[in-house]
């Protein structure tokens, strides 16, 4: 995934006292050794599911990747953990076929990057649109086969928007593409107050993409699902979203009330926003359909 002289560049620079090679990334100090445990986290995971040692897995790695292209690092992100991971994976599996589901708000630019060309790899990113970065994620960006498909919200769409895109969007284009693995760039900052973001999802709404996501993968996959941990900025909140996430992934029944439900609840969008947003989608699964 990475050429040789941004890894050695990398870790050069890692051994002193750190700096920067891209752009929103800084590093100190040992940079490199905790980017690479952050990439074995998803490695692992990826290999345990695949492996059958688990039937899912949730990869809780920092820093991030999504955004990190092979030889350019940006937005946080020092290397790509999931593309790594699963190139590990084709290296046992030459044949593998993986789908990515990207529902961090922001566009996951490298990971399309790094896919675009390659028509084993479905890249599916749900983000704000013009958030991060501001040059990529157009709807209109579709790779080789069609293998990617950007999916550019508006501010405030909201759960109702994220469960139609699931739906309208993710899901035919899961079945159509037949992923032996899928795994999802799990960021939680398109909940509401992310300081980072203006979507409104919330904790509910990140449990029922993630039982979404359980199913596709039961159907298409023999349940072969692994989450991989990305942004997330808000401290108050991305605790109850995260709980949500991992105890829908787990079947768990140990429970975490999320004490905002009843005011995001009032707060998400209603007539005439909300009838945009279902005819935007409609629009979106449109373009997107084969």
């Amino acid at each position: 995934v990475h050429p040789s002289a941004y890894l050695d560049a990398f870790e050069e620079a890692s051994k002193g006292s750190g700096g920067e090679l891209g752009l929103r990334v800084p590093f100190g100090h040992g940079g490199y050794e905790q980017a690479a445990l952050s990439t074995g986290l998803a490695c692992r995971a990826v290999a345990d599911v695949m492996a059958g040692r688990v039937r899912n897995a949730y990869a809780l790695s920092r820093p991030p990747g999504h955004h990190c292209l092979p030889d350019w690092p940006n937005g946080f992100c020092l290397l790509a953990n999931i593309a790594v991971a699963i190139e590990a994976a084709r290296s046992q599996q030459p044949d593998l076929k993986v789908a990515v589901l990207d529902w961090d708000v922001h566009h996951g630019n490298g990971t399309e990057a790094i896919y675009i060309d390659d028509p084993a790899v479905l890249t599916l990113s749900i983000h704000q649109e013009r958030n991060y970065p501001l040059d990529s994620g157009d709807a209109d960006t579709r790779g080789v086969d069609k293998s990617n498909i950007n999916i550019p919200l508006p501010p405030g769409a909201g759960h109702a928007t994220y469960m139609q895109v699931m739906e309208r969007i993710v899901q035919p284009a899961l079945e159509r593409f037949k992923p032996d693995l899928i795994v999802v760039a799990c960021g939680y900052d398109a909940a509401a107050i992310d300081p980072l973001s203006r979507m409104f999802a919330t904790a509910q709404t990140f449990s029922a993409m993630t039982a979404a996501i359980k199913a596709s993968a039961a159907e298409l996959c023999d349940g072969r699902l692994v989450l991989v941990h990305e942004g997330g900025y808000s401290e108050v909140y991305v605790p109850f979203c995260g709980h949500a996430t991992i105890s829908t992934l787990a079947d768990s029944t140990i429970e975490a009330p999320d004490p905002f439900e009843e005011t995001f609840a009032k707060r998400q969008p209603r007539g005439k926003f909300a009838k945009f947003l279902a005819t935007y989608v409609d629009d979106l699964a449109a373009f997107h359909a084969p």
